[in-house]
């Protein structure tokens, strides 16, 4: 993974001796529970990839959503994550290149005259989002004349768009398609606003060759198989392995 002794890289991603990896179960698209409660999905799988690959024992830190993911290794109580890469994360961070490509799109209810996403930037609507998810940071950098209404976890998105309280829920497709699916009152707008690019990241003070073993430990997922093998394990449908990075 790189010229660093393997004695220092271990130290380098798990000064405890053991790999914290912080797991969103906010994105179930990349992680959530089995039957029996266990984590699983493919961030689990490539933590425990990652760990074998470094020879440490392995700690899985799971969070319900996002921010409090990302916080967690900012902080250092984690040393690996799995989030969307955001300008607004960058600080205190040390992202690889995206693993998984992931499609953001919008619901409305079924009576909405709103037909396409260029409509929903109108002032008046408002945009259901998860409090510190992707599309909450994108969407807040790109809105500008709909109101945002941050909700505290997708459950409540939900339930926003369907009681009337927003005219707009904003979150991963594939979740969303789910709910138009389980529900004829609501209905998916076609194509996306936006793409996630999912990455793992650790924290930016564990220095550059962590970072690049990091990136590199990626880059071999992706070239061998793994991320594809994993999507297709979990059963996951719409999202993509991402291209390898440019050198």
């Amino acid at each position: 993974m790189t010229t660093l002794p393997a004695t220092e890289l271990r130290q380098a991603f798990a000064p405890t001796g053991v790999l914290r990896a912080s797991i969103n179960l906010g994105n179930p698209i990349l992680a959530g529970r089995d039957a029996a409660g266990a984590l699983c999905g493919v961030s689990v799988d490539l933590a425990r990839a990652l760990a074998e690959r470094l020879g440490l024992p392995l700690e899985l830190l799971p969070f319900e959503k996002a921010m409090k993911s990302v916080e967690a290794v900012k902080g250092e109580a984690a040393d690996v994550g799995f989030f969307a890469v955001d300008p607004a994360r960058s600080e205190g961070l040390s992202f690889s290149a995206p693993y998984v490509l992931i499609e953001g799109s919008y619901l409305v209810r079924a009576d909405s005259p709103l037909q396409d996403n260029a409509a929903v930037d109108r002032s008046g609507t408002r945009i259901a989002v998860g409090l510190g998810s992707a599309y909450d940071l994108f969407l807040t950098r790109e809105i500008a004349q709909a109101q945002i209404e941050r909700m505290a976890n997708a459950d409540a998105v939900r339930e926003a768009l369907v009681a009337g309280q927003v005219e707009v829920a904003a979150g991963i497709r594939q979740l969303l398609q789910e709910w138009a699916d389980e529900d004829a009152g609501l209905r998916l707008l076609p194509g996306r606003f936006m793409v996630i690019q999912q990455a793992m990241g650790l924290p930016a003070g564990r220095g550059e060759a962590a970072a690049q073993a990091l990136a590199h430990f990626v880059e071999e997922m992706k070239a061998q198989g793994f991320v594809a093998q994993a999507l297709a394990r979990h059963g996951i449908a719409g999202a993509s392995v991402a291209p390898a990075a440019q050198p």
